[in-house]
């Protein structure tokens, strides 16, 4: 890296400088032990993947933005048109009234909307009950578990055991 200063970064509106600034490499000392460059090493291996979390920290925070953005639209987009059912509903009790008496115009109204329920119900229910546990998983776990379970008894001193 030069010597520059970097201009500021624009992730998905926060604008800013990643909080672990990045520094140009010192000079290799040709003569430092083998520890010391280790330590060197880790040092900036910490740096970069710390200044990676960072980065990745920034850009899935934009992101959750924007999404949350996205989804608040289709909420109130649903919102509108549960609203707009009411309209509808009432507009075909009008037109029935056209050829019925009012209040037969309205019970069909009434009558279709009930049947929309319970056909929406019997397909919730119907689909409830095809809900599984997940045995992949529990399967997984419970394989994760007794390995850790006889790792740690295997990495016991033989006092302890």
């Amino acid at each position: 890296m030069s010597g520059t200063p970097q201009p500021p970064v624009n992730y998905g509106g926060n604008t800013g400088r990643p909080a672990i600034g990045l520094v140009a490499e010192p000079d290799v000392d040709t003569s430092a032990s083998i520890g010391a460059l280790v330590k060197d090493a880790t040092v900036q291996m910490s740096t970069l993947v710390r200044a990676e979390i960072e980065l990745a920290k920034l850009e899935v925070a934009a992101s959750v933005k924007t999404a949350l953005t996205g989804a608040v639209f289709f909420i109130v987009a649903g919102v509108i048109g549960l609203f707009s059912l009411f309209f509808f509903w009432f507009m075909i009790g009008e037109i029935l009234d056209i050829w019925l008496p009012r209040w037969a115009a309205f019970t069909i109204v009434f009558g279709a909307m009930l049947a929309m329920v319970g056909l929406l119900a019997f397909l919730g229910i119907k689909k409830v009950k095809k809900v599984k546990k997940p045995e992949r998983t529990i399967s997984t776990l419970s394989e994760t578990a007794s390995t850790l379970k006889s790792a740690a008894k295997h990495s016991e001193p033989p006092a302890a055991r």
